[in-house]
């Protein structure tokens, strides 16, 4: 547990309570700044003002960062989108979309190059929070595993 004190109030904070809390959220647009909670990006800001009942404009990204990282999230900046840096690295982009594309395994996604925006179990859902954003992306199903990859034609046979 984490007592937060924020914007004059404290708070008793648990991750349990982050996620659950999160874990009915639907993920805002990522800008610079983002927390992974069950394996999805999440403004700071959203999930901290969730948890707490604040509203946004009482602290800062910064806060909320720090409070989530001392819960022990993983708090993140986004990364320009750009070519992989590790030469030895197997596959397209040097194998830096698969690892980013491993925990939407079998979900909807609607993605931007080097960036998921958004995921879900169907394609109207992931469509549907684009036209809420006003943003354009590729949609598209990633494969339940990497076993199950490319086409009949591109398994190697024994």
């Amino acid at each position: 547990m984490t007592t937060a004190r924020i914007a004059g109030h404290e708070f008793d904070l648990t991750p349990t309570v982050v996620e659950a809390v999160a874990g009915g959220l639907e993920p805002e647009p990522i800008r610079d700044h983002y927390v992974v909670v069950r394996g999805r990006r999440y403004p700071p800001k959203q999930v901290l003002a969730a948890v707490t009942g604040l509203d946004r404009a009482d602290f800062t990204t910064h806060q909320a960062r720090a409070v989530l990282r001392r819960l022990g999230l993983g708090v993140y900046r986004r990364q320009a989108a750009g070519p992989a840096t590790t030469p030895s690295a197997v596959g397209p982009h040097g194998g830096v979309e698969a690892a980013m594309l491993d925990p939407y395994q079998g979900r909807w996604v609607a993605q931007v190059p080097g960036e998921v925006l958004s995921d879900s179990d169907s394609p109207e859902a992931v469509l549907v929070w684009l036209r809420r954003h006003h943003l354009k992306a590729r949609v598209w199903r990633v494969p339940g595993s990497r076993a199950t990859t490319g086409s009949a034609l591109s398994v190697e046979l024994p």
